[in-house]
């Protein structure tokens, strides 16, 4: 629900950019504007999805097989200061 009004002062090539964009995209400035926003400040939602997206996306790493390859593996890792 849309409940607070902005008033912005834009130049004129900003707003012809504006216009443009929203006769392209079938939708109204107000949106262009809101869309923007949305873009540039996500919010924790959004960035904790673009996390999540960015995880699944990975290509998968291997894993020991045993506990102790795993043991193994960790003990290097502290020795190396990680």
């Amino acid at each position: 629900m849309l409940d607070r009004r902005l008033q912005i002062l834009i130049d004129d090539a900003r707003y012809r950019r504006l216009v443009r964009a929203s006769r392209e995209r079938n939708q109204s400035v107000s949106a262009i504007i809101r869309d923007a926003i949305d873009r540039a400040l996500p919010s924790d939602a959004a960035k904790k999805r673009a996390a999540l997206d960015a995880l699944l996306a990975a290509d998968p790493i291997p894993v020991p097989e045993t506990v102790e390859e795993l043991k193994a593996e960790i003990a290097e890792g502290h020795a190396r200061g990680l």
